[in-house]
């Protein structure tokens, strides 16, 4: 097992972590829109452990790529997801952090673009 792999291991174990947090204790003490702010962390944290686990076991691709992209979805779930949960259960203001989360998009967005260019190229 790679170094990206045990982190996305990590994020996995994570991302089911908060999950059971969000639906049993945050239940109660977030309103609507924040629970559904706090899933939709979760959601996208986890769709992307899910790429990570594909891209690092993909045998075509080289550790060079495996590891750019990794990069790119590593730093899109601090900034997407982790400024989503600060927003919901932080009581973090959203107009102080505001620019945090589409960055975390746009590196979701490149990292995809990548692994599909690297995906054509082999």
């Amino acid at each position: 097992m790679n170094k990206n792999t045990s982190i996305t291991a990590l994020l996995g174990a994570i991302g089911i972590v908060l999950g059971a947090f969000g639906a049993h204790a945050l239940k109660e003490k977030l309103g609507i829109d924040q629970l559904k702010t706090f899933e939709t962390g979760v959601r996208y944290q986890m769709y992307h452990v899910f790429a990570l686990l594909f891209v690092n076991s993909h045998s075509n691709f080289t550790n060079k790529v495996k590891n750019k992209i990794s990069i790119f979805f590593f730093i899109g779930i601090l900034f997407f997801s982790g400024s989503l949960y600060a927003i919901s259960a932080g009581n973090i203001n959203p107009k102080t952090i505001w620019f945090i989360t589409p960055i975390g998009g746009l590196l979701f967005i490149i990292g995809w673009l990548f692994t599909f260019y690297n995906t054509l190229k082999k």
